[in-house]
């Protein structure tokens, strides 16, 4: 039995064909003809079956069978904001993974000590599209573009926030035990910063502006490492 194939397709269910780049690996890779079915997703939390009513060489026409919305896979808001690595593949990595863990929202942040201050979020989002069909999941993370740190803490004033680092000075508690405390908001935000940490006055800004300073644990992480601690254990305290 051939194993159906899932495609991301923002407007699935009005869009009649699959996108460029989606119809040319389902008609040349895989090979998809006329009534073979599949399975698309608009990132939006709905799934369609579908079956192939027509293929080109370069494009993929389908009628859909039917749509079939789907429930939250977790309770509340996994959010994940982080200085990327100055090495690129190891900050794709990262968001490769937290996406297929499971994730609502990544942001990048611009820190004091930060490795790089600049990248390629096309290139990010295509990695996060591939790993949200290799993991099968109905909404698609939200991306946001390189923020600076002051302007992150002061845009996010609600719900539950903390702050990983590795400053002795600033007392901290273990990020797992504190989501399992209970508390009246469901969603989590968690900021990591860059391989130097972030810089002391900006854990302090923080935890001025009401986030909570943690850790991760007794071993001391890489960013990307750190990045994806935090989002198992957010996820963790969810399920």
């Amino acid at each position: 039995m051939k194993e159906t194939r899932f495609f991301y397709v923002p407007d699935a269910l009005t869009a009649g064909e699959l996108p460029d780049e989606e119809a040319q690996h389902a008609v040349r890779v895989l090979r998809l003809r006329e009534g073979d079915e599949m399975m698309l997703m608009d990132g939006k939390g709905t799934f369609c079956r579908a079956v192939v009513s027509l293929t080109t060489n370069k494009r993929c026409l389908y009628r859909i069978e039917a749509s079939l919305p789907q429930e939250p896979a977790w309770n509340g808001k996994v959010h994940l904001a982080i200085a990327p690595t100055k090495m690129m593949e190891r900050i794709e990595w990262l968001a490769e993974k937290a996406t297929e863990v499971g994730i609502d929202e990544l942001t990048f942040l611009d820190c004091r000590f930060s490795e790089r201050r600049t990248l390629k979020l096309p290139r990010i989002e295509k990695i996060v599209v591939s790993a949200v069909k290799q993991s099968r999941k109905a909404w698609l993370p939200q991306l946001n573009e390189m923020t600076g740190f002051r302007s992150f803490v002061d845009a996010h004033q609600k719900g539950r926030r903390f702050i990983a680092h590795c400053y002795e000075e600033v007392e901290r508690v273990n990020l797992f035990d504190e989501l399992c405390h209970p508390s009246d908001s469901s969603d989590a935000l968690v900021m990591i910063g860059p391989e130097g940490d972030f810089s002391i006055d900006e854990v302090r800004y923080a935890v001025d502006h009401g986030f909570i300073s943690v850790d991760l644990g007794k071993s001391r992480l890489r960013t990307e490492t750190a990045g994806l601690a935090a989002v198992m254990m957010m996820q963790l305290s969810k399920n």
